[in-house]
């Protein structure tokens, strides 16, 4: 048991006022340093209230009546010496307040409880999660085209990703951060349909990296909340809005516009681009059947681990012979076997860990503040991609990208919106 040593600040209560009468020589405040146990019971408040209601503290205050020489009305003693010997008295605590304590003299004085930094400034924390998070994803996407550059081998590069972040995650495991929550055959046949998903959009993702730039994928995969809205109204029989249907025309505009006229376009990167945003589609049907009350930092790592071995045949037989006949012969040759190598490791641990960091970033976020989140991602990625490869587009992908875009930020909003209402309406019932 820890032993807390506290001051205890008891003001003028109902309790106290009722033995005024009968002996004047006590003294308001009364003051009382103790020493005690704290017992196996959660915090609690004092039956008799000898604290404001406006009075909190931050951390349990313990108070025993050791100070009997400081105490002159024996009726309170009296009920001080039976709570002492019985159990403790535990103010009820509350986090970012300040505590009332005097000193031996009756001087009184505000003292602050310190707080953590993520409590005084938690704006300043969801900021740093979101840089984060860009920066991982946009030096993700500029070092998986570099090595694309000398290493067209998508498939390949994709088992490496995932097999990085799966040797991160048992890593973790193995020193306990996080522990491993257990799974069993319910929850592997709930995750496999959504690691499935993940690994083809992963791997049609990259393959669409690897054909074209690296800005027209991302807006090709712009188009990712048209097929949401498809699957949800066609496959799942919910009903969208007409709004939401309207604010998805511009974004189908964009990226036709922005696709008639890209300099490096191609079919495989387009098609690969929209595969995946199907891909992803379905992985967010399934992951919604699929949710547990396992944290998000141990799902995505199982979600990876069954993802890496679906990758593995097609990386073997599709890209296995050219592998061994000239690909790794060809990437030494340009780059050295060392260069070759931490590349590889790099994109990995970057995909893995901004995949964490997203993850973690929208758990502290509104719905709204995630839909912002994503658009300014996606602009992101788009806008230094074309500044580091130097990329060249023409006015009409430009314009279109930009519709684009937009049209993504305003049925993220509209959604986002609507998840609100909806979450609103529920806390209502349920109250």
């Amino acid at each position: 048991m820890a032993s807390i040593s506290s001051v205890g600040f008891l003001q003028r209560s109902r309790f106290t006022s009722s033995h005024e009468q009968r002996n004047r020589s006590l003294s308001n405040p009364i003051l009382c340093r103790s020493v005690s146990h704290v017992t196996s019971r959660a915090v609690t408040q004092l039956q008799f209230s000898p604290l404001s209601n406006n009075l909190i503290f931050s951390k349990p205050l313990v108070i025993e009546s050791s100070c009997k020489n400081s105490i002159r009305n024996p009726g309170l003693t009296e009920i001080l010496n039976k709570r002492s010997s019985s159990s403790n008295f535990i103010v009820t605590a509350k986090a970012s307040a300040s505590a009332f304590a005097a000193d031996a003299d009756g001087h009184h004085e505000i003292v602050e409880i310190s707080k953590g930094f993520a409590e005084r400034f938690p704006a300043l924390v969801t900021g740093f999660f979101f840089f984060t998070w860009y920066f991982l994803n946009v030096i993700f996407n500029i070092l998986n085209k570099k090595v694309y550059n000398y290493f067209p081998y998508p498939y390949f590069v994709s088992v490496v990703h995932l097999l990085v972040g799966v040797i991160y995650c048992l890593v973790s495991w193995s020193i306990g951060l996080p522990k491993r929550a257990p799974i069993d055959k319910k929850l592997l046949s709930l995750l496999t349909p959504v690691a499935f998903c993940h690994a083809l959009g992963h791997v049609m993702s990259n393959v669409s990296f690897a054909a074209v730039a690296v800005s027209f994928t991302h807006t090709v995969k712009a188009l990712e909340p048209f097929f949401s809205a498809s699957a949800s109204q066609f496959v799942l029989g919910q009903q969208i809005p007409l709004s939401l249907w309207l604010s998805l025309t511009p974004v189908v505009i964009g990226v036709s516009m922005a696709s008639m006229t890209e300099l490096s376009f191609n079919w495989i990167g387009f098609g690969s681009a929209m595969i995946s945003n199907v891909a992803f589609t379905y992985r967010s049907i399934y992951s919604k059947k699929a949710m547990t009350g396992m944290d998000s930092t141990n799902v995505y790592a199982y979600i990876s681990i069954i993802a890496l071995l679906v990758c593995l045949p097609p990386a073997i037989f599709i890209e296995g012979p050219q592998l061994m006949q000239h690909g790794f012969k060809d990437a030494i040759a340009k780059v050295g076997l060392n260069k070759f190598l931490s590349d590889l490791f790099w994109i990995g641990m970057f995909y893995h860990l901004y995949n964490q960091v997203a993850t973690n970033t929208l758990e502290r976020v509104a719905p709204l503040t995630h839909a912002v989140g994503n658009v300014l991602k996606r602009v992101f990625v788009i806008g230094f991609s074309i500044i580091v490869f130097g990329n060249r587009i023409s006015t009409q992908t430009g314009i279109g990208t930009g519709i684009a875009i937009a049209g993504v930020a305003m049925y993220s909003f509209i959604k986002a919106n609507m998840e609100e209402q909806k979450r609103k309406v529920a806390r209502a019932h349920e109250s």
